[in-house]
């Protein structure tokens, strides 16, 4: 049996999902009687991920002195290492206080079920310096043109702390029931299929072939035993793709082009959060208590615009508070282009002898941009089954 990494600050995994049935169904009839306050999106993810187990070792949400020490020094008070801070943050707590048990509504569902119960123990307002040092710490810039700044900043300035229980992992389950995964299924299946260095890739968008050469190229070099592709299953940003479609084009990718038993596709149930470098580590962090030994990173790892260097998200790993704190090791990915040369995608680092004309520079934008135009997408950018699962989407829309 294959022994896995250990999760981030935890000998175990410690999801907040409640998995007895009888604990919900009295805590759900419970919800009914107590004050209840509809979550942002954002704070709604978290709640999943919280359930889920992926932000193990956390118990709910930060007050103001983990917020701050997070977005300054990437630790908690008690010392804890984490990447962003995890916050229920709303515009109005008149009707709530310290102590009490409030019920969490999904706003991402009609009618806004209960999503968890929360026990409060802070009740915190956030200056307008404070939220605006957090978003520059965090995001690297607060301009509100920034989707994650923007969020962020229209969120509310009030914090409300304290742990959670959640009763359901909201939309995701249904939405996506061959996809969505918790972090303790995930580490049920990798144990199953005895792997035990497994690299992990991030996406959200549809795989084009420098993604896929790019998780080759991983397994080829790290030697490992298989691929995790885990994708985001939460809120994006407009023109993305929608996970549904995403979910298609990589099954098919896989099962075409990758040899036998060597891809596990998963998804996750996050809202990208865009911050570049910060979120590169947050995503190191929850693939380590998957039990992932290794994320790829790549050419602005989780970046938006042109907020970021290139490869800030790969250099932020080098900082001692990470190197101290996190098991998990990154793939650095350089640039990836199609070669002319070698009719092959390579890292162009890795091919000194080519100039530019030699590159056909492929670009999740570029495809995009092609397939909103009803264009047909050249075999140097994209599968041709991939392609077709995508001019479809398109020409539907």
């Amino acid at each position: 049996m294959s022994k896995l990494i250990k999760p981030h600050g935890s000998e175990v995994l410690l999801p907040l999902y409640v998995e007895d049935e009888k604990k919900r169904e009295n805590l759900l009839a419970e919800a009914k009687s107590l004050k209840s306050m509809v979550l942002n999106s954002s704070t709604a993810s978290n709640a999943v991920m919280l359930a889920a187990g992926y932000f193990t070792p956390l118990s709910g949400y930060m007050n103001k002195d983990n917020v701050l020490n997070v977005a300054r020094n990437m630790t908690m008070s008690d010392g804890l290492f984490w990447a962003v801070p995890i916050i229920n943050l709303t515009h109005n707590v008149d009707n709530l206080n310290e102590g009490d048990d409030i019920a969490l509504l999904d706003p991402n569902i009609e009618n806004n079920p209960v999503l968890a119960i929360q026990q409060v123990t802070a009740i915190e307002k956030l200056s307008d310096d404070e939220l605006n040092e957090i978003a520059l710490n965090i995001y690297g810039t607060n301009e509100t043109a920034h989707p994650g700044v923007n969020s962020f900043l229209s969120s509310g300035k009030y914090l409300v702390s304290g742990d959670i229980k959640v009763l359901n992992y909201s939309y995701f389950p249904d939405d996506f029931p061959e996809t969505f995964a918790t972090a303790t299924e995930i580490r049920h299946k990798l144990t199953d299929a005895g792997w035990s260095k497994i690299v992990a890739f991030q996406t959200r968008n549809p795989m084009h072939r420098a993604h896929e050469e790019l998780c080759k190229m991983a397994l080829d070099r790290l030697d490992a035993d298989g691929v995790l592709i885990h994708m985001v299953l939460g809120k994006l940003k407009k023109g993305d793709i929608p996970a549904d479609i995403r979910d298609s084009a990589i099954r098919k990718m896989a099962e075409l082009y990758f040899p036998p038993n060597s891809v596990m596709i998963s998804g996750f149930g996050f809202d990208m959060l865009f911050a570049g470098p910060r979120e590169a580590l947050l995503h190191a962090t929850f693939r380590q208590n998957c039990g992932c030994t290794h994320l790829i990173v790549g050419r602005d790892h989780a970046g938006v615009g042109d907020y970021y260097g290139a490869f800030d998200a790969q250099d932020i790993f080098d900082k001692p508070v990470v190197k101290e704190s996190l098991k998990i090791e990154i793939f650095a990915a350089d640039h990836t282009a199609y070669s002319k040369k070698l009719n092959e995608v390579v890292m162009m680092r890795d091919v000194k002898d080519h100039n530019k004309e030699d590159f056909v520079l492929l670009s999740g934008t570029k495809v995009r941009e092609m397939l909103s135009r009803g264009e047909q997408l050249p075999e140097e950018f994209a599968r041709k089954e991939v392609a077709e699962i995508l001019i479809d989407y398109y020409s539907n829309l």
